[in-house]
Parts: structure tokens; C-alpha cells; sequence
């Protein structure tokens, strides 16, 4: 299984990015999709969390401005980041669980910079 993220760049305070995480190789069915981001000199953290079933959670820190979605014919997660903050700057990586095997993408760096 490969993980495809795209859609990182730099962008001003108060702006907008949207992030895609496409899942391609043998799959089945993919149980739960993430996104956590990692900024310098720190742990990496959740973001936010969906599940088969669609039913999405954030951490307290985005909640509000960030919103995950998932399309299961096309295997990707998505991720709408509104009212970016320079905080949120962070290497962000997409997340599946396969059969409870979790795999994870290369990451796609967010830059929020005036």
C-alpha cells in the first residue's frame, strides 16, 4: 500500500489549503484514514481522525477550522484547512488502517507565513 499526499504549500495567516492523501496498492477496505502533522522540535501529533464510517474527530487545536472528509471509491482522504494560523505551520502526513495495519505517507510540508 502507497500513500500519495499533495496540496501543502506556503500560505498567509487567515488562508486556506486543502490536502489529499490517496491510498493505492491491494486494499480491500480501509478502516480508519488520519492526518497528523509533526512542527520542528516537536512530537507529532493528531489532527484529525475519520472512520469507515464517516464520522470525523479533531483535536482541540483545529477544531472549527479544519475539516476531514474521505471519498472510499477513491481511496483518499482529504483535509480543508480554513483560517490557517502560523502555529499550524508542521510536516503533515496522512494515515490508514489496513486491516489494522497502519501505513503512513511521506508527508507535505504547510507553511503559514506572512
Amino acid at each position: 500500500v502507497q500513500l500519495q499526499a499533495s496540496g501543502g504549500g506556503l500560505v498567509q495567516p487567515g488562508g486556506s489549503l486543502r490536502l489529499s492523501c490517496a491510498a493505492s496498492g491491494s486494499i480491500f477496505s480501509i478502516d480508519y484514514m488520519t492526518w497528523h502533522r509533526q512542527a520542528p522540535g516537536k512530537q507529532r501529533e493528531l489532527v484529525a481522525a475519520v472512520t469507515s464510517g464517516g464520522t470525523a474527530t479533531y483535536a482541540d487545536s483545529v477544531k472549527g477550522r479544519f475539516t476531514i472528509s474521505r471519498d472510499n471509491a477513491k481511496n483518499t482522504v482529504y483535509l480543508q484547512m480554513n483560517s490557517l494560523k502560523p502555529e499550524d505551520t508542521a510536516v503533515y502526513y496522512c494515515n490508514v488502517a489496513i486491516a489494522w495495519v497502519d501505513y503512513w505517507g511521506k508527508g507535505t510540508q504547510v507553511t503559514v507565513s506572512s
